[in-house]
Formats: C-alpha cells, sequence, structure tokens
C-alpha cells in the first residue's frame, strides 16, 4: 500500500499544547502542494467510560477539532479543511489513512527536548516507520526561514527523496541544500557524483538554487547539525534497505533529535507524486 497522489494532508490532532503547530504545519503544507487538508482526532472509548459522563470526553474532541480547523483556516483561509473523530489508537489510525494519504502529520512528542535516550515506540517514530506515504513530524517552536536539507545516500530510494525535497523546495521558493555524509574509513562518492545527481533530479525544477556538499563523518551527527539553520529536514525512511515497516539509524537520529520539522519520505518509490490538477 502506498500513498495517493491526489490525497489529502493528514493531520493528527492531539490535546497536547503542541497539537496546533502540527495544524500550522499541515495547513501550511497542504496549502503548498495544493491538497486537501484533514484533521483527525482519534477518540479513546476507554478513558470516556471512565468519565462521569461519555458526553464530555466526546465534546471534548469535537471542540479540539473545531478549534484545529479554525487555526488551520486562519493560517490557510484557501485550503479545504474536513474534521473527523475516529475510534482507537492514534498511531493505527494514521497508519491506515496513510494508505489513501498525501502526507501525514504528527508531533515528535517533545522528542527534541529530552536528553535521554528515547524508546522506538515513541508515536512519531512509529508512524515514520510504518506508513504508507510521506510522513511529516513537527516541532513546538516555528521553523526558522532557511533552506531545505535533504540528506542523499545514492541508494535506491534517493530519486524519489530528492525528488520530493526538490518539489518542497520549489513550492517555498527555498533553496535545497543536499549533503551526503560518508562515514570514515569507507569509500565515498565525490561533490562532483553528488552535484550531477543533484542536477539530473533538478531538471524537473529548474528554477530551484542548489547547494551540494559530501563530507565524512557520522552522518547522524553531521544532518542533525545541518538542520539547525534549515526550514526542512527530508530524508529516506531508510538508505540501503527501503521498505515498510523499517528505518533507518540516520532518520531516527533526525526524528529524535533535529531542531526543525522532518519529513521522512516513505511510499513513493516509483518518484514524487504529482496528481493533475496539482502542479
Amino acid at each position: 500500500m502506498t500513498g495517493s497522489a491526489g490525497g489529502p494532508v493528514v493531520a493528527g490532532v492531539g490535546p497536547s499544547p503542541q497539537g496546533m503547530q502540527v495544524v500550522r504545519l499541515a495547513a501550511q503544507e497542504a496549502a503548498a502542494h495544493r491538497r486537501d487538508l484533514t484533521l483527525l482526532h482519534a477518540f479513546d472509548w476507554e478513558a470516556a467510560f471512565a468519565a462521569p459522563s461519555i458526553a464530555g470526553p466526546r465534546a471534548e474532541a469535537e471542540e479540539l477539532i473545531a478549534r484545529a480547523a479554525a487555526i488551520a483556516n486562519e493560517v490557510e483561509p484557501e485550503v479545504s479543511v474536513r474534521g473527523e473523530i475516529v475510534e482507537g489508537p492514534p498511531v493505527a489510525a494514521l497508519v491506515r489513512r496513510s494508505g489513501s494519504a498525501f502526507m501525514v502529520a504528527v508531533g515528535d512528542g517533545g522528542m527534541t527536548h529530552q536528553a535521554a535516550c528515547l524508546h522506538a515506540d515513541v508515536a512519531a517514530v512509529q508512524l515514520a516507520a510504518r506508513a504508507g506515504c510521506p510522513v511529516l513530524v513537527g516541532r513546538p517552536d516555528p521553523p526558522p526561514p532557511g533552506p531545505v536539507l535533504v540528506g542523499v545516500d545514492g541508494s535506491d530510494s534517493t530519486p524519489a527523496t530528492l525528488g520530493f525535497a526538490l518539489d518542497c523546495a520549489a513550492r517555498r521558493q527555498a533553496r535545497l541544500v543536499a549533503i551526503r555524509v560518508v562515514e570514515p574509513g569507507r569509500p565515498g562518492a565525490t561533490e562532483d557524483a553528488l552535484a550531477e545527481t543533484v542536477a539530473r533530479a533538478g531538471r524537473a525544477h529548474p528554477g530551484v538554487a542548489t547547494e551540494c556538499h559530501t563530507v565524512r563523518g557520522d552522518p547522524g551527527v553531521v544532518l542533525v547539525e545541518q538542520a539547525r539553520s534549515a526550514q526542512l529536514t527530508i530524508v529516506g525512511a531508510r538508505g540501503d534497505q527501503p521498505g515498510r515497516g523499517m528505518l533507518g539509524s540516520v532518520s531516527q537520529s533526525l526524528l529524535y533529535h533535529a531542531p526543525s520539522p522532518v519529513i521522512v519520505v516513505r511510499g513513493m518509490a516509483g518518484g514524487p507524486p504529482d496528481a493533475a490538477g496539482h502542479p
């Protein structure tokens, strides 16, 4: 199952303070890619039954969706917004919806503010590992007005990841910074090889200014550091072994530690989606 090129951006909406920042980011993505926006809240019936009245938690869920829709309409008035309340765990609901979505968006659960190592069952990590379309993981604070950063590893997933990153940069009218990190002691591609790869992919987006760097170091550490000045960081789900249900160490490092929003590209082996009527 792969994401739908013509599907909506689906944002997971929860009660945390960070939830509304994710709604803002998702609305901006929907506007940039000319998609509809679906605001999805997973309703916990077990907690509702434990409350003095079931009507109370349900009313709170409806109020949450209404508040999120108002924020989305304020940020991007031209985007069509639809609210939906579903039953079940949030990750499972978003994974199911990812098969027909253009992108799913979720908060990071406070990962960037925790110094300790986190478990892989964090909702954002689980979603990025299992979704059938690209996954946007938002941060509590608005990103800086920097370039779009993309990690390039030369694997089979590179064309789809790079194509998606170029498309995002074009829609933001932003510069694209492509970085390939080669671990010490390993043979690596030259700067010219990376520039060739980016130039080939960039033919579809001639207006995007690009910058290419091949450096040696730990890929996760280097990309996290570069992400500090990026408005968005994009990476493939798993470099040399793309596939559903897996998430590579570099993408995990970015999800845990990058201060900018991160998009993990999944479900796009054939290249970036570009539905008719959505230039």
